[in-house]
């Protein structure tokens, strides 16, 4: 199939990581036999080649000054809760170029497939109806939660759901929520995220020392590490609430934070108060490969995900399938897409949202139970290499496409 994909967000160069699950869908649907071409909007950052892994890429431009370079690589929302005024001010550029941008792509495509509902939908929508070109829709979380805050957006999406032939998303939770706005249940699947087991996976000894002497570990002292974007969603304020108490049960444990974003100031502010300046490092955004020896490294990985204030909530982080591919023993909480690939007691334990107490209960339990700590990891790094690989993922996608072709 020849397939004209539509996104806000890719990696701004190799190893990046923004969106790096687009890339690898798309590079996951090339090995599959498919021409993949991706339209997506400029950046300052921009650094890619023509051809990438085999998938096309075609940036195009928008902004008439400088300033409006805004729109999409997870620069549009507000610590997640809120749309940035500036954002706004792209939106009447940017959607139009994106459209402009599909319309101008030469060649027949079997579909186009827009990622994000919102705001890719609506150019994606009236580029498939001026092609005459089916329409598949992928929803990754924070397009379902606009669409659910406002009664355009929601009326939107719905005219888009109606108009796509398969509309995938990355976890059952999320395609509820979907099927609540309007989604068909005959045509919206669930295709989760994969994982490059090769890039995350255990390490030897010496290659662990030598990472964690990087992060700042000392000798054997345990080290708890997440890794996200710092924003509300992510529930890291609750995480650093809990480290009181298991720093009361392992007085040398680090917990290391992993990303960047938004909520990095008041982020440290709370550290300060809870006087945990010596049990706590900002490791700040990493590239891929240093992220995946972080990961590695940690002696309990932790995904403390919550529904935020604004109402908005992950997807399936990827982060989580990067820490199960790692065959790190997870704490993570039982929200979104976490219980679709998680089972408590096999593969991690979950414990329940914004619950200090529970996520200090369960991160000093394995810090406690190496044996415990290390049956959860291998048969997490078990239950990816069967089911959430990457290939795994473009599979689905396929099938997703052949659904929207009749075929």
């Amino acid at each position: 199939m020849r397939v004209l994909m539509l996104t806000s967000s890719y990696p701004k160069y190799p190893g990046e990581t923004t969106a790096p699950f687009i890339e690898e869908i798309a590079a996951g649907l090339v090995r599959r036999g498919h021409a993949i071409h991706v339209v997506l909007p400029y950046h300052p950052d921009l650094r890619r080649a023509a051809v990438e892994r085999g998938v096309a890429l075609h940036p195009y431009r928008y902004a008439p000054v400088p300033a409006l370079n805004v729109w999409g690589y997870a620069e549009a929302l507000r610590g997640d809760i809120g749309l940035k005024g500036s954002a706004l001010r792209a939106a009447p550029f940017a959607l139009p170029a994106g459209l402009l941008a599909l319309l101008r792509q030469p060649g027949r495509f079997d579909l186009i497939h827009a990622h994000w509902v919102l705001p890719n939908g609506l150019p994606a929508l009236l580029a498939a109806g001026l092609r005459r070109t089916p329409l598949v829709i992928s929803l990754h979380g924070s397009d379902v939660y606009l669409a659910g805050k406002s009664a355009p957006f929601g009326l939107a999406a719905r005219a888009i759901f109606r108009a796509a032939r398969a509309t995938t998303a990355c976890s059952s939770d999320l395609r509820t929520r979907a099927l609540r706005l309007g989604a068909s249940t005959t045509t919206t699947r669930v295709v989760p995220y994969g994982v490059d087991t090769s890039a995350f996976a255990p390490l030897s000894t010496t290659e662990r020392a030598a990472i964690r002497a990087r992060l700042g570990v000392v000798g054997r002292s345990p080290l708890i590490l997440t890794m996200s974007r710092l924003v509300y969603k992510k529930g890291l304020t609750h995480l650093l609430a809990a480290m009181p108490q298991i720093r009361a049960a392992h007085p040398n444990a680090l917990l290391v934070l992993v990303g960047d974003g938004d909520l990095r100031n008041e982020l440290a502010q709370q550290v300060r108060e809870l006087g945990l300046g010596a049990g706590v490092r900002f490791a700040g955004q990493l590239d891929r490969a240093t992220a995946a020896l972080a990961i590695a490294a940690a002696d309990v990985y932790v995904v403390p995900s919550i529904l935020d204030q604004g109402g908005n909530i992950d997807g399936l982080p990827n982060a989580l399938l990067e820490g199960m591919a790692a065959a790190r023993p997870i704490v993570a909480t039982r929200v979104a897409g976490i219980p679709d690939v998680i089972s408590d007691g096999t593969h991690g334990l979950l414990v329940p949202p914004a619950d200090p107490g529970a996520l200090a209960r369960a991160v000093s339990r394995l810090l406690a139970d190496n044996g415990l700590a290390r049956r959860l990891g291998a048969a997490a790094r078990t239950r990816v290499e069967r089911e959430l690989t990457w290939d795994a993922c473009a599979a689905g996608y396929e099938a997703a496409y052949r659904q929207a072709l009749g075929r």
